[in-house]
C-alpha cells in the first residue's frame, strides 16, 4: 500500500510553482528569534565573499589569518582580507572554526587592533586578525587565550599517528597512544591530564575540551616528529631512551648478567649496555636501531642543553 499524503500541505512542486534557488555566496536571512531573543551562536554562519553593507540579523567581519593558519584556509582566501557573513550572536572562536582553523592552533586574536578573547561577540564591520602559536614567543598573560601550555610536555596521539607516538617515547616523551580509542575518549583524556592532542584530524581539535592540542601536517613519523619538535621547542626537554616505545613506561637501567638469558646470542656478544620496563618486561639495549635513532635525536636536539 503506497504512503498517503497528507493533505492540505502539498509542496510547490505539486502546485506546479517554480521553487526558488538561491546563488552560492547569498545569504538566507535567519529565522526570527522567540521572545526577542538572540540566535544560537551556533546557527546560521555563512561564509563567503558579501558586500560591506551589514544585513539584516547579520553581521559582516573582515578577517586576515597569518603564518601556518593560511593552510586551513582555501587558497582564495590565504594572505588577504576577505569579508565573512555570520549570525549576530557568533563569536570570534566559532568565526574562526567555521571557517576551517581549530582554536588550538591560535595563539592571539585582535579585534579592530586590540587583543580579544575567543567569547568576543563580534560586531558589524569588526576587523580580525588572527595569529598562529608562538611557542618561542613569550605572549603576556592579558593576550593569552588560554592557559599556558604546560611546563612539562605530555602528549596523546590519536590512532593515525602511532610512528609518532613511539618517536617522542624513544625521545624521552610521556606519549598515550591506542589506535582504538574514540575522538571522546582522547579528548577527555587530555583535558583530565593536560596532555597535548596530537592529530591530523582538524575537527578533533575543534572540541570545546581541548585546551592544548597540535595539527600535525607532515605525513612520514620522523618528519613528523622534526615539526613538532620545532614547533613546541621540545629540544631542550628531551630525555632520549629513557621510556618503553611499546608502554610509555619509564625504564630502568639493568645489568646484563641479570637479562643474559633473554638476549640473543649476538646481542648478548657484542651489546653491554641494557635497561628494561618493569611493566612489559621488555629488555633495551644499544644495538643498529637505537643508533639510527640516536643519530635522528641529535640533529634535532644540535645545540640544545637538556633540563633537568
Amino acid at each position: 500500500m503506497g504512503a498517503r499524503v497528507k493533505r492540505g500541505h502539498s509542496s510547490s512542486h505539486r502546485r506546479g510553482t517554480k521553487q526558488e534557488t538561491e546563488p552560492v555566496g547569498v545569504a538566507r536571512r535567519l529565522p526570527r528569534p522567540l521572545n526577542g531573543e538572540n540566535p544560537a551562536p551556533n546557527a546560521g554562519v555563512l561564509l563567503g565573499t558579501v558586500d560591506s553593507k551589514c544585513k539584516h540579523a547579520m553581521v559582516t567581519a573582515t578577517f586576515r589569518f597569518y603564518g601556518g593558519l593560511n593552510s586551513f584556509l582555501p587558497r582564495a582566501r590565504r594572505q588577504r582580507d576577505f569579508d565573512v557573513m555570520c549570525a549576530r550572536a557568533a563569536t570570534t572562536k566559532h568565526m574562526i572554526e567555521a571557517l576551517g582553523v581549530p582554536h588550538t592552533e591560535v595563539e592571539l586574536v585582535l579585534v579592530n587592533g586590540g587583543a580579544a578573547r575567543f567569547d568576543h561577540l563580534l560586531k558589524c564591520g569588526d576587523r580580525v586578525a588572527v595569529y598562529p602559536k608562538f611557542e618561542s614567543l613569550d605572549i603576556t598573560q592579558p593576550l593569552r587565550l588560554y592557559e599556558p601550555s604546560p611546563c612539562v610536555r605530555r602528549f596523546i596521539a590519536d590512532a593515525h599517528l602511532g610512528g609518532l607516538a613511539r618517536l617522542l617515547r624513544m625521545a624521552g616523551f610521556d606519549t598515550l597512544y591506542d589506535n582504538h580509542a574514540d575522538d571522546g575518549v582522547l579528548a577527555a583524556l587530555a583535558e583530565k591530564e593536560v596532555r597535548t592532542l596530537l592529530t591530523r584530524d582538524r575537527e578533533l581539535l575543534k572540541r570545546r575540551n581541548v585546551a592544548h592540542g597540535c595539527y600535525v601536517r607532515a605525513l612520514k613519523s620522523s618528519l613528523q616528529l622534526k615539526e613538532i619538535f620545532e614547533r613546541l621547542d621540545l629540544a631542550g626537554s628531551a630525555h632520549p631512551f629513557t621510556r618503553c616505545l611499546k608502554c610509555n613506561a619509564l625504564l630502568r637501567t639493568v645489568d646484563k648478567a641479570l637479562v643474559e638469558e633473554r638476549l640473543p646470542p649476538n646481542v648478548r656478544a657484542h651489546s653491554h649496555r641494557f635497561s628494561t620496563c618493569d611493566l612489559c618486561q621488555r629488555v633495551f639495549w644499544d644495538g643498529s636501531h637505537w643508533r639510527s635513532m640516536q643519530a635522528l635525536l641529535a640533529k634535532l636536539m644540535e645545540g640544545c642543553e637538556p633540563s633537568e
